[in-house]
């Protein structure tokens, strides 16, 4: 297995700092995920989910934290479908001898389509005792990364094949943008945004701003 480059991503606090005269922190609970590309039609996102104790809270005199849950996900979902054709589930830490008995519970996520619906369903399936709540907790958090990774995945395609950027050579409208309709309040279907694009408007302030400042830090149009 490929070892993770350390320098990928920035890794700093992106919490605000805790109000002066704050009690001690009382716990910490970390999410991690990410996705890869397995081929133009595939991709695999894998999911992480930690609660720690600081060092002493539990254990009087103890200098390491504790960590009262780990669990880890791993979905491999065919691309355009949005389906899951593998799920892959553990819990490296869990307090309780029977939480692994629900592990098996979430190999019924193999064949669902994660589009609109699919936290209704993961509900239905998982909500409750009929699951482990940390992890279902970690499946919802991991489902809007798949569509996070669809943009990408069209780039890594097209640099395949040889194909010019999509995102900065924007080609042909494949109306990929649909599925975002009334996701949010930016993508309402009565929105400015959705105008322009069914509208076949001026698309020139479509980038995202973090993109479009980051070019002009490199210097780039």
């Amino acid at each position: 297995m490929s070892q993770r480059q350390p320098d990928t991503f920035q890794t700093d606090d992106i919490l605000p700092p805790p109000p002066d005269g704050a009690v001690p922190v009382l716990h910490n609970r970390e999410y991690r995920i990410e996705s890869y590309y397995l081929g133009a039609d595939r991709l695999l996102v894998q999911g992480a989910l930690r609660d720690q104790k600081p060092p002493g809270l539990f254990i009087p005199g103890d200098p390491k934290p504790l960590t009262i849950h780990h669990m880890t996900l791993e979905l491999e979902v065919l691309v355009p479908s949005m389906q899951i054709d593998d799920v892959r589930t553990h819990f490296p830490a869990h307090p309780q001898p029977s939480c692994v008995d629900i592990i098996d519970h979430y190999d019924k996520l193999v064949g669902l389509s994660i589009a609109r619906g699919f936290t209704h369903k993961v509900r239905e399936l998982f909500g409750g005792p009929r699951g482990c709540s940390h992890t279902t907790a970690l499946l919802q958090a991991m489902a809007p990364i798949v569509m996070q990774s669809q943009k990408g995945m069209e780039v890594t395609t097209a640099a395949d094949d040889g194909k010019p950027n999509p995102i900065m050579e924007p080609g042909e409208d494949t109306g990929s943008w649909r599925r975002l309709i009334n996701t949010c309040h930016v993508w309402a279907e009565d929105g400015q945004k959705v105008e322009i694009l069914t509208s076949g408007g001026d698309k020139s302030g479509m980038k995202p701003l973090t993109m479009v400042k980051r070019l002009d830090e490199l210097g780039l149009s």
